[in-house]
């Protein structure tokens, strides 16, 4: 009886599938930003990632209910609603960064804010690479934790991509053109938070790695 009724319940490994097509999402979102940051195209990689913040909504949503079903979960329920949710915020940030773009009809892209967007691609696909392996979390801990590592120093050199251009945009319109830095500023700040919210989920799967090691 016990055994047909967990039939009836989510899977683990759902987790794991709804977990690596979260990230998919994300990184295709990475990449429509990277592409973005370029000045071509505005309005279809704009749309592009609306589209796809809509439907890592719909995973995450997902995700959530099948903690609230699941009678058995891979690992502490907490940690997969946290973990699904700092994932989620790295998309929703990018999406942010286009209503901004969108709203001041921005059409050009400084040269550190589309480096930012290289990072972001790369840190994106870290992160990627590291959920499929949270599926064995013992035969992977090693390399869990060494991306980990790499995305906690992409977050350092956004960082600092960040300051840079704040301080390049100050020089050419801290006092010619107020709103010209106002808006570059802001891009970069948004820029900055999707980095930051990588270095989040990084966290995050250190966290797990470590309970469950």
């Amino acid at each position: 009886m016990l055994g047909w009724f967990r039939k009836l319940l989510p899977r683990e490994d759902r987790f794991f599938d709804l977990f690596e097509q979260h990230s998919r999402t994300v990184v295709d979102g990475a990449e429509a930003l990277e592409q973005l940051l370029q000045g071509k195209d505005i309005d279809r990689w704009c749309q592009k990632i609306i589209d796809l913040e809509d439907k890592a909504d719909h995973i995450t949503a997902e995700v959530l209910l099948s903690v609230r079903r699941s009678f058995i979960t891979p690992f502490d329920r907490g940690d997969i609603k946290d973990l699904i949710q700092s994932m989620d915020d790295a998309i929703d940030m990018m999406h942010k960064t286009v209503k901004t773009v969108k709203r001041f009809e921005k059409k050009e892209f400084d040269p550190l804010m589309q480096e930012m967007g290289g990072i972001i691609v790369i840190t994106a696909k870290l992160v990627a690479e590291a959920i499929p392996l949270l599926s064995k979390i013992g035969a992977h801990s090693v390399r869990l934790n060494a991306i980990a590592e790499e995305v906690m120093r992409a977050e350092g050199r956004a960082d600092d991509l960040h300051e840079q251009g704040l301080k390049d945009l100050f020089k050419r319109h801290g006092r010619s053109d107020p709103m010209a830095y106002l808006i570059g500023s802001e891009i970069y700040g948004e820029l900055e938070k999707v980095v930051d919210r990588f270095e989040d989920v990084a966290n995050e799967i250190s966290g797990i790695v470590i309970e469950n090691v």
